[in-house]
């Protein structure tokens, strides 16, 4: 969601499907411009609260020179190297909300690039509430499973640079994975190279698996 300093409302743009670690969710983008003399058009989500917020991305500033630029100067649309993370401050105060309003940009931002026009785009799903037992807890989907090595840096600690040296090792084992963990509330998982082989000898290796949880 795009949210300009002042100007008249746009449009709604697309819509995805994704999938958030342990929630069903479903993602909106919107691109809103808004005049100052009303308020800000809301992040929000259903209004009967089966549905909450949850903010991915948001960045202040000016990436282009199109996006909320009607009735603007040059002047104030050609600084399109102007951002501002607020990831933080906009999670602060709209997660797990089914709606919320985010106003006075450079009061609650600061101002990334004094003189140019700039625009709050934001990046958020809405995630199905789910309200669990005690006990009842939530079980695991696995979406992928790779073991192997795809960097230098992650599980480095300690290792000899021959160790790490080979970032080019991968191998799929989602199914084994899945097998194992789907439907359950936790899975551990150990002897790697007896379960999956070894792709890559030599090289110190590690298991990166992708997942949500669901209610059960």
């Amino acid at each position: 969601m795009t949210v300009g300093q002042h100007s008249q409302w746009a449009l709604v743009l697309r819509s995805y499907f994704l999938l958030d670690p342990c929630f069903s969710s479903f993602f909106l983008l919107f691109v809103f411009q808004w005049n100052n003399v009303t308020p800000p058009p809301p992040l929000s989500c259903s209004s009967d609260d089966e549905e909450v917020l949850f903010i991915s991305s948001a960045v202040y500033g000016r990436g282009d020179n199109t996006t909320c630029s009607s009735g603007r100067s040059a002047s104030e649309l050609g600084n399109v190297n102007c951002s501002s993370e607020v990831t933080d401050k906009v999670a602060e105060r709209c997660n797990g909300k089914s709606s919320c309003i985010v106003g006075g940009f450079n009061l609650m931002f600061g101002d990334p690039c004094v003189g140019t026009y700039k625009y709050l785009d934001v990046s958020y799903t809405c995630q199905s509430r789910c309200v669990t037992c005690e006990h009842d807890g939530q079980q695991l989907i696995i979406h992928g499973a790779t073991y192997g090595r795809g960097d230098n840096t992650t599980c480095s600690s300690g290792r000899s640079a021959s160790e790490l040296g080979n970032v080019n090792c991968s191998s799929e084992v989602t199914d084994k994975v899945a097998e194992r963990c789907n439907g359950k509330s936790s899975c551990i998982i150990e002897g790697f190279n007896l379960m999956f082989g070894d792709p890559c000898v030599g090289t110190y290796k590690y298991l990166d698996v992708s997942y949500t949880c669901i209610c059960k």
